[in-house]
């Protein structure tokens, strides 16, 4: 994975040998900006500071299992082999894309002969959520009996991901995203490395670092590639852009990123903000989203949060999708983008769906109770004969046509489900539920 880098390693002083050879091959920026203690890792001081869980274990002088979780580039394998220097365990770095059962046999029996020589083992597994469930118990028993010390990199939720036994034995560890003042710290380093400064000017140099979208790993490698350009003047961002692209934004319609920026759509929609909701559709539909998942998900939001405070809402919602798929991509993801703006702008209420849940709640407490026999349909003289229609008000023929009968079942208190907000249609809904609700108080239908 993706990592954090910043001082220089020492020169080595032999000059002769593989060894030599192998130091005097060319190195990437980023493996010569390695960082060689924690102090020198950027962006995740909550985590390494004396107050954060990693410092708090160090300090303590007891490193536990850990996995770690975040984007590429925030430095997840750099502090894995710190974290081993530091604890003076022998490292063991792997990967769940390229090994299998057989290869972490031979990892686990190594590290059993390396413990019975009294040296301990920090196993970093990188993508550890490609393992499988099977293949993630067996760790445990090596967690367990302190065999291994695991290290786990991840940039999916563990949650979903890991099994929980795994997370049990292991501290989730956070890393956050690199800001901007973190990338441009970076660059600063790159610069010293390289001994000059950037050939960019002040806003080209900030459009480069936004091109990293925070992964410092990224970062590297486009200030590496702007540095072999032979440049007689510093360049602006136009001839910036026009050397470099910007690097793709990270999204797996499968993964966390789909989910939070679903998630990021569905509430600006509910909190009423059309440019926030418009933006984040914008950050789907570029990522390559489906628009017609989008589509069913915005008519979710017109019966979930505006349901009928403005009835209008989903009409218009299922007009955006059928508008989708006669004209396609991307005329058609205009009519997607109006409807979340009329849902953005519409009065919200959850009035029906929290009625249904409740109703719901409800139908499972009660089991097979029957309907009371005056609403049952009696097409038969036994069941005539046994109550079934009796005593049945029919409504059109009633005073205002209701009769306030009760349709519930026999010996069960009339609930309350639905109570609309004081807000759009359902005001006038609103009225008539309490128009109904005096009428069958006096008519004798209220508590059934």
């Amino acid at each position: 994975m993706s990592d954090l880098f910043s001082s220089v390693d020492p020169n080595p002083t032999d000059n002769t040998g593989p060894d030599a050879a192998v130091a005097r091959a060319p190195r990437p920026l980023a493996d010569r900006l390695r960082p060689q203690t924690l102090a020198d890792v950027i962006g995740q001081g909550a985590v390494l500071s004396d107050d954060g869980p990693l410092g708090a274990m160090l300090a303590a002088g007891s490193l536990r299992s850990v996995i770690f979780w975040g984007p590429p580039g925030v430095g997840k394998t750099t502090i894995a082999r710190l974290l081993a220097a530091h604890t003076q365990l022998h490292f063991v770095q792997i990967s769940a894309i390229f090994t299998g059962v057989p290869d972490l046999r031979k990892v686990f029996d190594a590290a059993r002969l390396r413990r019975q020589s009294g040296q301990g083992t920090l196993l970093f597994v990188d993508e550890i959520h490609r393992f499988n469930r099977a293949q993630q118990d067996g760790f445990l028993p090596y967690m367990e009996d302190g065999t291994i010390l695991l290290v786990g990199a991840t940039t999916e939720n563990p949650s979903f991901e890991l099994n929980a036994a795994v997370l049990s034995r292991a501290q989730v560890i956070v890393l956050s995203r690199l800001g901007p003042a973190d990338l441009a710290l970076l660059v600063q380093r790159a610069e010293q490395e390289c001994g000059r400064a950037l050939p960019l000017d002040g806003p080209a140099r900030d459009a480069l670092i936004e091109m990293a979208d925070g992964d410092g790993r990224a970062l590297l490698n486009l200030v590496e590639q702007v540095m072999a350009w032979d440049l007689a003047a510093p360049l602006d961002t136009a001839a910036l852009g026009a050397r470099l692209m910007r690097r793709a934004a990270v999204y797996d319609k499968s993964g966390d990123g789909h989910y939070n920026l679903m998630s990021a759509l569905h509430k600006s929609v509910r909190g009423s903000d059309p440019d926030a909701a418009l933006y984040w559709l914008a950050r789907m539909l570029t990522a390559g989203e489906d628009p017609r998942y989008l589509a069913r998900r915005i008519a979710r939001m017109a019966v979930e949060d505006i349901g009928l405070a403005d009835p209008q809402a989903q009409t218009i919602c299922l007009d955006a999708w059928q508008i989708y798929e006669r004209l396609g991509s991307p005329e058609g993801e205009l009519a997607l983008a109006g409807a979340v703006t009329y849902l953005a702008l519409a009065p919200k209420s959850n009035g029906v769906y929290a009625a249904f849940k409740a109703a719901m709640t409800a139908a499972r407490a009660t089991g097979s109770q029957p309907p009371p026999k005056h609403i049952l349909n009696a097409p038969t003289k036994l069941m005539k004969e046994h109550g079934y229609g009796a005593g049945y008000a029919y409504d059109h023929n009633a005073a205002d046509g209701f009769s306030g009968q009760n349709y519930f079942p026999d010996g069960m208190r009339r609930p309350v489900y639905y109570q609309p907000p004081e807000r759009g249609f359902e005001r006038e809904l609103n009225k008539r539920l309490a128009w109904f609700a005096k009428q069958r108080a006096q008519r004798g239908g209220g508590d059934g």
